[in-house]
């Protein structure tokens, strides 16, 4: 079941389970987009839901849509500017040095940001609180894998075969999403509980 953590005449906030796509691609995996504009038309709804951005496959959490092109338009506008502020829960390999940190290493040539907070320590990880201040593409993957932590669960930018943790999915959750709503001016704070899976990864990992 897909949970609707926020709703009103302009936006739909979803909170979007791992594996999952946000929209459709080639190789034919269920995207959310499809699915929740497919129950649309079932109940006959006059309008389409537009993702503002996007959620990597594996990454569960908050993801935005707009009820309507003009508003989606205006929703990727404040992501553009920065004026979204995104928190992720993410588990690491091992242990940062710091309890608070920046990263500052550039993407495709391109500035980016993400700070981070150390909120456990665990046997071979640590429980972080992500904040990225700057969307690029894989951001909080690319970064943690830099600095020589990658995501728990990570097979894209880090090998699973080098780590003797192992999780069924990536361990990063898009947890709280802030900002001032574009039609109604209203300040928005929106954020989910972690999802049963990485509960459970933490329960068997004590």
């Amino acid at each position: 079941m897909i949970k609707t953590i926020f709703e009103d005449n302009y936006l739909k906030i979803i909170d979007k389970p791992s594996a999952m796509l946000v929209i459709p691609a080639p190789n034919k995996r269920r995207d959310l987009t499809s699915m929740l504009n497919k129950d649309l038309k079932i109940g006959r709804a006059d309008f389409r839901l537009h993702p503002c951005h996007r959620l990597d496959y594996s990454t569960s959490g908050l993801v935005i849509y707009a009820k309507g092109k003009s508003i989606q338009k205006k929703m990727m506008q404040l992501f553009k500017e920065g004026k979204v502020k995104k928190t992720y829960i993410a588990f690491v390999h091992g242990i940062p040095d710091k309890k608070n940190g920046s990263i500052h290493i550039p993407i495709e040539n391109k500035p980016a940001i993400t700070e981070y907070k150390l909120l456990e320590k665990r046997e071979g990880f640590s429980v972080l609180e992500v904040k990225p201040l700057t969307g690029r593409k894989n951001q909080i993957r690319i970064h943690f894998k830099n600095i020589g932590y990658p995501v728990v669960g990570e097979d894209k930018f880090a090998f699973r075969k080098d780590f003797k943790l192992r999780a069924k999915r990536l361990c990063l959750h898009a947890k709280k999403l802030e900002f001032m709503h574009p039609i109604t001016k209203e300040y928005i704070r929106v954020e989910t509980d972690l999802p049963l899976d990485m509960q459970n990864f933490l329960q068997k990992h004590l």
